[in-house]
């Protein structure tokens, strides 16, 4: 085991995203994962049913107990439903893990459709959290609502990274399952440098928590001292391999197979 992640998240009942997807992608990168929950979700494969906030001050708490023992080598940032909570996080991170590669996901809306960031605390995700990240990883419909344009075709994507980046981000993963086509096509953009992941679309109703477990895949990597390439490249392989295996459990959209690098034996 190699490599201390500590998420920032809301818990997912049902095991497919969240907390959960979390902690499964880092034990399958062979990493650490310690959390620090921000709300509790009553959800399955075909929705969210309840949310419970958990209080600023106790995420605060669970950020600082963790960090001043166990530490980190890498954060990563989900669900966080509001503004007190953005800045909450923001403030306990700076203060414990300045210096720590944090990725950021930032978690509008469930796969079915339900809201778990209030519409106040957008301003406050994209002037208080996004300076502090190493690496942004908004799908698409998230871009859009972060630089206020639509996000269609390939240069869009381009466009709305670059202007992430200008908001403080040092690079974005931008995502782009949403648009249509046979081919799904990624971009991770630094200053002065594109690299292009291309892959055929998986035809599969198995992708709740696609998004949580790519960011959480990358910070393992991070926490390992891969190279930010190397560590978006590897988790992009593990989501693929983890939604082509995946155990097509639920009757809505339906977790991934996350233990897809353990071997039983």
């Amino acid at each position: 085991m190699k490599g201390r992640v500590l998420i920032v998240a809301g818990s997912d009942s049902g095991g497919g995203a969240g907390i959960q997807a979390d902690i499964k992608a880092v034990t399958a990168m062979n990493g650490f994962a310690a959390t620090a929950i921000t709300a509790l979700t009553a959800q399955n494969t075909q929705g969210v049913h309840g949310v419970v906030p958990v209080d600023p001050a106790f995420i605060a708490r669970q950020i600082e107990v963790v960090l001043t023992d166990i530490g980190a080598d890498a954060l990563k940032t989900g669900m966080l439903h509001s503004a007190e909570v953005i800045t909450t996080v923001a403030s306990a991170l700076e203060k414990h893990a300045s210096g720590v590669p944090l990725v950021v996901d930032p978690v509008m809306v469930a796969k079915g459709g339900h809201r778990l960031l209030l519409s106040e605390a957008e301003t406050a995700l994209r002037d208080v959290l996004l300076p502090m990240a190493l690496l942004l990883t908004p799908n698409l419909p998230e871009a859009e609502v972060l630089v206020g344009f639509p996000v269609r075709v390939e240069a869009d994507m381009v466009r709305a990274a670059e202007k992430l980046m200008s908001f403080g981000a040092r690079a974005v993963l931008m995502k782009g399952g949403h648009l249509e086509g046979e081919r799904v096509v990624d971009l991770l953009v630094q200053p002065g440098r594109i690299d292009r992941f291309e892959d055929s679309r998986i035809q599969s109703r198995s992708t709740h928590g696609t998004g949580c477990t790519l960011a959480s895949a990358t910070a393992a990597g991070l926490a390992q001292r891969m190279s930010l390439y190397d560590a978006v490249a590897r988790a992009r392989t593990y989501v693929r391999d983890a939604i082509a295996t995946a155990p097509g459990f639920g009757h809505g959209h339906g977790p991934l197979n996350h233990a897809v690098t353990v071997r039983a034996d």
